[in-house]
């Protein structure tokens, strides 16, 4: 049963009810040849750029990239939509990844091609590929980098921004506001002259088996899956809740209240993904980093 604080003469809910919610048909089959796709193009992939929403730090990664591809080829972890957390959240995401040993990794925001991030992804990128094992300095001095992660959290808008910053040049890559607008493995784009990089665009990959009803909640309230699977008024409800806690366990004051109708969840639900209503982080990284 739901347990219920009153705050402001509200009712504040201190977990939230799953019932009646299954991850059963949440991910679309489609997504396994987007996979094997990938795994062909390997080869000729100097390093994997893992990108990632920073709201969803922990639940946005698919662990079958990491038996499948990022062990194989050096690799970039991205944060992406950096601007949607605060200061503290980057801190704490930094902390967790540090002590799984990832230490490759930077926050972008892709609106601002000329932000700190995006400027230091193709230096990182060449330092990894040039400490790499597998680099070999009399071959020529291109470079091929694969861009992965989940749907919608910004592959194809990190390659538009590295274009722009470096070539000044418009998008080579269609970007939505809703997972799967990349269907296939991309031809090359080139994204710097000098060096000279060019990246694959991918199909977003979620894991076939999502972990648990509130991982696949936190991936919905991201716009990873699209919303008619999972359900607007369940999504929005399940963030209204998470912006409670969020408000609270940081001891600030403040409740949205937004009557159950599908209006309100959709309304609801783009005013997050855009960052009207401010940072916040779905996944709990102190839970998460005890529990590791």
């Amino acid at each position: 049963m739901t347990s219920t604080v009153i705050k402001h003469g509200l009712p504040m809910r201190n977990s939230f009810d799953i019932t009646g919610l299954s991850v059963a048909h949440w991910f679309p089959g489609h997504m396994a040849k987007g996979l094997n796709q990938m795994q062909r193009k390997l080869k000729s992939v100097d390093c994997i750029v893992e990108v990632h929403d920073a709201r969803i730090p922990i639940s946005g990664r698919n662990p079958i990239f990491e038996n499948r591809l990022t062990a194989i080829k050096p690799h970039l972890l991205v944060m992406n939509k950096a601007d949607m957390i605060s200061h503290r959240d980057k801190m704490a995401i930094e902390q967790y990844y540090d002590a799984q040993g990832s230490k490759d990794l930077v926050f972008t925001n892709c609106k601002r091609p000329d932000s700190k991030g995006i400027k230091s992804v193709i230096p990182r990128v060449r330092k990894l590929i040039e400490a790499s094992e597998r680099y070999n300095r009399s071959e020529n001095s291109s470079y091929q980098l694969m861009v992965i992660g989940i749907p919608n959290v910004g592959k194809s808008s990190l390659i538009n921004a590295l274009r722009a910053k470096n070539l000044r040049r418009a998008k080579a890559s269609a970007v939505g506001g809703i997972p799967g607008v990349t269907q296939s493995v991309l031809e090359r784009i080139k994204v710097c002259e000098n060096p000279e990089v060019f990246l694959l665009d991918t199909p977003g990959i979620l894991t076939p088996k999502i972990q648990d009803v509130e991982t696949g909640l936190k991936l919905a309230v991201a716009a990873t899956i699209k919303d008619h699977i999972v359900g607007e008024t369940s999504i929005a409800d399940y963030l209204l809740f998470m912006y409670n806690w969020y408000r609270k366990s940081r001891t600030h004051q403040g409740i949205f209240h937004m009557p159950d109708t599908l209006a309100s969840a959709s309304m609801f639900l783009k005013g997050y993904r855009t960052g009207k209503y401010g940072p916040v982080i779905l996944d709990d990284l102190e839970r998460s980093s005890t529990s590791s």
